[in-house]
């Protein structure tokens, strides 16, 4: 069994701000798979939805405990269905990486991201695998108010047109695991 999580705010404010990419691709990811939107439950403090993919069951949720608390729903889910830490792969947004860059990875530090701070602690482990999706930074703008930005119009295009690369990580992570998707699709890195 697999879990994968995308992480974000949840809430129509929140819609399209550079924190929610994990929300944004996590959506695309199942609308492609299955030609239309999951219809999500809500459980264990998240949007919750599972889907047997060939033949390996993946949970996906999208956390309702906002990014600085995702840990919680990601831990009740791992524990509930015994869910080890390297058959979890977490999608998360990347304020040191170039707008729809994407770095695979595992066994690291936060990096300063309080959704992933949350999710160490809560695992009580840094084992699991990330999928960094880029969003890019603006030093005129502090950190906190940034992520919580819009994105723009043609910064969507660009996130748009690199989703199937973020698809091929998630396939990957599902059909074989995190260290073969981190060897194939280790980082992809635009300046």
């Amino acid at each position: 069994m697999k879990l994968v999580v995308g992480l974000g705010n949840i809430g129509n404010e929140f819609k399209k701000t550079r924190h929610n990419v994990g929300f944004m691709v996590l959506d695309n990811y199942l609308n492609t798979i299955s030609l239309n939107m999951p219809d999500w439950q809500e459980k264990m403090e998240s949007y919750f939805y599972k889907i047997i993919i060939n033949n390996e069951e993946v949970i996906f949720i999208k956390p309702m405990t906002y990014m600085n608390l995702s840990g919680i729903a990601v831990a009740k889910v791992s524990k509930y269905y015994n869910i080890a830490p390297e058959n979890i792969l977490v999608i998360q947004d990347d304020v040191d990486l170039p707008l729809a860059s994407y770095r695979m990875k595992k066994n690291s530090s936060s990096g300063g991201h309080n959704g992933i701070k949350s999710i160490i602690s809560e695992l009580n482990t840094d084992a699991f695998g990330r999928l960094k999706i880029g969003i890019g930074k603006n030093p005129h703008i502090p950190t906190d108010k940034y992520v919580l930005g819009k994105f723009s119009n043609e910064e969507l295009e660009t996130l748009k047109m690199n989703y199937a690369n973020y698809n091929r990580c998630i396939d990957l992570f599902i059909n074989e695991n995190i260290d073969s998707a981190i060897f194939k699709y280790k980082e992809n890195i635009k300046d």
